[in-house]
């Protein structure tokens, strides 16, 4: 049967439409599970009681850990060009705030561009700035999940997650080292010895290489190792963020087990799925706080409250962000679909 044929073409509709509404789906089922046998008179009760003064400082918490982001990736971008901590703290507060609205985690594709645009460098030659700052928050989260699980008891389960997520953040870490060290020798491009012939798999050797470079000439600088160290503050102000919002709530839980759900919630939603993580954020939230004792009803009235602190915050930061690049989302996002499209490496 030929591709082109209408069977093949509805087949293939189907499955733009199933991948594009997964995460809305997902995101349904997951609010429907919240929300479907709560106590509400305790949820509204538990509501009122509020603690506000615990509020502010949360926020500036988790606002700060993003400002520190913008200070580490200012400083990963030092060997490809100037540009200020408020600039790239600028762009990655317009990333988070196309994350709330539009889904897949288009953010990442936005703070890329928007940086090549003012820096005046194609996108790819950022692009490794961004994977070595995922490297980053993965070696973190995996210190951190060592560190919680000497403080707190976790499910057996859990902990098997965890060393599967460790042992991964481990193989990356030393494929990366092979790379700085090998990389460019490892791919072979059109024209050399290995691949006289150019054809799809010289492509991609040139597009691997061309990645490896850019990581070769950030990995190999002392900002690379001060990033690194400023990448820790990132997390730790997210705990920090996280833990306050529970004792807004009235939950008495130590540091430690903030940590554990805020952990437990970044593990949770590593997969791409609706905007903001709406409904997945709560579920990994009510899911963690269970392990420690909390009821549902409890866990889902905090979720659903540190969601909303949380999150309105990054609405007019982003919103804010976004109006001072003079464009729109609409025409970034364009701009973004022509830079995949051209394969612009």
């Amino acid at each position: 049967m030929s591709t082109n044929s209408p069977a093949s073409t509805i087949w293939h509709k189907l499955w733009l439409l199933i991948k594009r509404n997964l995460g809305y789906l997902l995101a349904i089922i997951c609010l429907i599970w919240l929300f479907h046998d709560l106590q509400w008179d305790k949820l509204f009760q538990q509501l009122v009681r509020i603690k506000w003064v615990w509020i502010a400082p949360a926020i500036f918490c988790d606002l700060l850990s993003y400002v520190i982001e913008g200070l580490r990736w200012h400083l990963l971008l030092r060997p490809l060009g100037r540009l200020s901590p408020l600039r790239t703290t600028q762009a990655i507060y317009a990333g988070l705030f196309t994350n709330e609205i539009l889904p897949l985690r288009m953010g990442e594709l936005v703070r890329t561009y928007l940086v090549s645009r003012w820096l005046q460098l194609k996108f790819t030659v950022i692009v490794p700035s961004v994977i070595i700052e995922r490297l980053f928050d993965g070696l973190w989260l995996a210190i951190g999940i060592g560190l919680t699980t000497i403080f707190v008891d976790l499910p057996e389960d859990l902990l098997d997650a965890a060393d599967v997520f460790g042992i991964i953040i481990l193989i990356m870490t030393v494929l990366f080292i092979v790379l700085l060290i090998f990389g460019e020798k490892l791919f072979p491009t059109a024209g050399s010895e290995k691949m006289p012939a150019k054809n799809m798999f010289s492509k991609m050797g040139e597009i691997l290489n061309k990645l490896i470079s850019g990581i070769k000439t950030i990995g190999l600088t002392p900002e690379f190792y001060a990033a690194l160290c400023v990448s820790s503050m990132v997390l730790i102000f997210q705990i920090m963020g996280l833990w306050l919002m529970m004792h807004a709530y009235g939950l008495d839980l130590s540091l430690w087990i903030g940590a554990a759900v805020l952990i437990i919630e970044h593990l949770g939603n590593v997969i791409p799925n609706a905007p903001s993580n709406v409904g997945t954020y709560q579920f990994f939230i009510v899911l963690a706080l269970s392990i420690f004792g909390i009821d549902k009803t409890t866990a889902t009235g905090f979720s659903v409250v540190a969601f909303i602190v949380l999150t309105i915050p990054f609405w007019l930061l982003g919103m804010i962000a976004v109006s001072l690049t003079g464009m729109k989302i609409k025409d970034i996002r364009n701009e973004v679909n022509k830079i995949r499209n051209l394969q612009l490496f």
